[in-house]
């Protein structure tokens, strides 16, 4: 689901507390209207923006009573910083992904397929604390996104539109661009982009050479 439409569903708080009760068991329309102190009525207009997101099904039982659930994992991410703003949203990877063929991570992961009780309270203790370790990281990251961001605007020179240099930057760093390329890559007016370039060469730290636009030497 699209990161922002999922940002737009969820700032209504009783949608948030509709999807916290869902979490806990499956409920019926009453039961979602006593604990919200809401209508049933206002409570089925949430219900069927949530139904068809895509984040919440319904069954009904034997005594043809309908109930609600979440229907599927889904993660938001959103990153605010004085560089940027970023927002992204994905389903859990496949249960055949092998996390520890990510090279930056290193794991030590003791439990494989887990049947008998004990077993699995262990590794849902083991993956509860690794999601706490990657929370942690995340937040490191995003720290230190920052400091680089800053040590860059620093040392190129200068003012609030650092965050574009950053992506100048990152743009050029492996091969040459041309100003129309990296137009379209930081989506910025290719006037904004070549004059951005030409501060930047200016104070020695990109070039045009006949490939494009690169990193000099020094750098």
């Amino acid at each position: 689901m699209d990161s922002a439409a999922l940002l737009d569903l969820l700032g209504n708080e009783n949608r948030r507390r509709i999807l916290r009760l869902l979490a806990r068991k499956p409920c019926y329309v009453t039961e979602i209207s006593d604990y919200l102190g809401v209508s049933p009525k206002a409570v089925i207009e949430h219900l069927r923006k949530l139904e068809e997101a895509g984040l919440i099904e319904s069954r009904v039982d034997d005594q043809r009573r309908k109930y609600f659930h979440i229907a599927r994992n889904v993660r938001l991410e959103v990153n605010v910083s004085p560089y940027g703003f970023a927002s992204k949203s994905a389903y859990p990877a496949s249960n055949s992904f092998d996390i520890t063929s990510c090279r930056h991570l290193s794991l030590d992961i003791s439990w494989d397929e887990a049947d008998e009780l004990d077993d699995l309270l262990r590794a849902l203790e083991d993956l509860e604390r690794l999601e706490n370790e990657l929370s942690l990281a995340q937040r490191w990251v995003q720290g230190r996104l920052c400091d680089v961001l800053d040590d860059i605007s620093e040392t190129v020179g200068t003012n609030p539109e650092s965050r574009i240099y950053a992506d100048l930057l990152a743009c050029i760093r492996t091969e040459p661009r041309a100003v129309g390329e990296l137009s379209r890559e930081i989506d910025a007016p290719r006037e904004v982009v070549a004059e951005l370039l030409e501060v930047m060469a200016d104070e020695g730290v990109v070039q045009r050479t006949e490939r494009g636009w690169e990193l000099t030497a020094t750098v």
